[in-house]
């Protein structure tokens, strides 16, 4: 990258995604290392509390709205991204990566409901 290049790494809470970062607060936000930017804010949304709540409220009340409506075996069955979204479903691991990390045994959703 060039020299005063900005790297913001969105997934610092989970770890982070480049090899240089390392958590920051609002307080103190960036550091450099060699000649780049970084901007590795842990709970970025925290800085924006009321705007960062509106955003989540939009892009979640079509699911809330969907299984209110439909009930939720339905939702599940009409909404891949709903359905995507499910870890365990009647007691099975239906998320594959939940599944692997704990050693159990991937369930596929959809054959489920």
């Amino acid at each position: 990258m060039r020299p005063g290049s900005v790297l913001v790494d969105l997934a610092i809470d989970q770890g982070g995604c480049f090899e240089t970062s390392r958590p920051t607060t609002h307080a103190d936000p960036i550091y450099v290392v060699d000649n780049i930017i970084h901007y590795c804010v842990t709970n970025m949304p925290g800085g924006v509390a009321r705007t960062s709540t509106v955003a989540l409220n939009n892009v979640t009340l079509p699911f809330i709205l969907s299984l209110a409506e439909k009930g939720y075996r339905k939702a599940f069955e009409d909404d891949i991204h709903l359905r995507n979204g499910l870890n365990i479903f009647e007691g099975k691991v239906t998320y594959e990566a939940v599944a692997r990390d704990l050693g159990k045994e991937f369930v596929d959703p959809a054959k489920l409901l």
